[in-house]
């Protein structure tokens, strides 16, 4: 895999993670009282908002483009690994310090996924129409409320966790597109 693959991706999680980290400063992780599949709908909206104004033509009324919505799904996606590992909470439990080190953790994790996953399917992502990343995200959006509404058991397929990974690294790849001028 070329190294500006990993350069790219890790500046791409730096601008995430400064977000993440300014959003704590503002309100804490308050996102602590929010169950997985509550995120799982956020990431929805994040994609579905995505995907409208792509539809649009990319016109929106809102000031916020499409890509600040990709780096929600980055957030979020991120949180919502947290909260399967921790479940939520009633009260904000956690200090932010510690939701830092635990986004860190599953950021690592996701980008060694990506990793893994790019050197089998040989970066066909940098291939794909920018328009499917929001499609690819919304499909394992859907597939993770089918699994969440069958309280998370599956038969063969990757659970929870694994989609929101996937979920992660689509928007971080539509974003090292944008990065480079060729979204």
């Amino acid at each position: 895999m070329p190294a500006d693959t990993i350069k790219e991706y890790e500046q791409v999680i730096k601008t995430c993670r400064q977000i993440f980290v300014d959003k704590m400063a503002d309100y804490g992780p308050s996102w602590r009282i929010s169950r997985p599949s509550t995120i799982t709908d956020q990431i929805f909206i994040n994609a579905k908002r995505i995907r409208t104004i792509q539809l649009n033509g990319g016109s929106s009324k809102v000031n916020e483009d499409i890509y600040s919505e990709y780096r929600g799904i980055v957030n979020y996606g991120i949180i919502g690994l947290i909260q399967l590992e921790r479940g939520f909470s009633d009260t904000v439990d956690m200090t932010r310090d510690e939701a830092v080190e635990l986004y860190d953790k599953y950021a690592a994790l996701t980008k060694q996924l990506m990793i893994d996953k790019n050197t089998d399917y040989g970066e066909a992502w940098r291939d794909m129409r920018p328009s499917s990343y929001a499609d690819f995200i919304l499909t394992k959006v859907e597939r993770t409320k089918s699994i969440e509404d069958h309280g998370g058991v599956t038969k063969v397929s990757e659970g929870i966790a694994a989609n929101y990974q996937d979920m992660v690294n689509y928007a971080v790849f539509a974003l090292i597109r944008h990065n480079e001028g060729t979204d």
